[in-house]
């Protein structure tokens, strides 16, 4: 009976404990560039092609899924266009690594919901996005996602 009690103790401190531990959270510039990419998701939600542009450098590279090269003015078309209407656009898992206070590469997994050309559509993928800060403001260079098969 000692045992099972000491047991119970040693379980509900050590439960205690972790409760107790914070999540880590993303420095200031780390926090930035997560805003900014939940702000890509929301202006390409929303359609928002003039506050997504604010987002994108203008020598921006985009690959999309399916291996598509885009420009900043063919992405933002592409944005405008009503062949696609994504109903939700949601990422999660975001980290950011940060080169010389200047240099960004977010990665994480994106869940894109909607409709193209008439037909309703699922994905999921990985993103690799580079962002360089320029006169103070952040804006996405080099853009790639991969969709996840499985």
């Amino acid at each position: 009976m000692k045992v099972m009690a000491a047991l119970c103790v040693f379980v509900s401190a050590w439960a205690a404990m972790g409760s107790r531990q914070e999540s880590v959270k993303p420095s200031g510039e780390e926090g930035r560039i997560i805003a900014l990419e939940s702000a890509w998701d929301q202006a390409e939600q929303n359609k928002d092609a003039a506050a997504l542009a604010g987002l994108l450098a203008d020598k921006l590279v985009y690959v999309d899924y399916d291996g598509t090269l885009s420009n900043k003015q063919q992405l933002l078309e592409s944005i405008k266009s009503a062949a696609v209407t994504s109903e939700q656009i949601n990422n999660e898992g975001v980290k950011v690594q940060l080169y010389n206070d200047n240099v960004a590469v977010s990665t994480g997994i994106y869940r894109d919901k909607g409709v193209e050309k008439g037909k309703p559509f699922q994905r999921r993928g990985r993103f690799t996005n580079v962002w360089i800060k320029q006169k103070g403001a952040w804006q996405c260079i080099a853009s790639q996602s991969t969709l996840i098969a499985h």
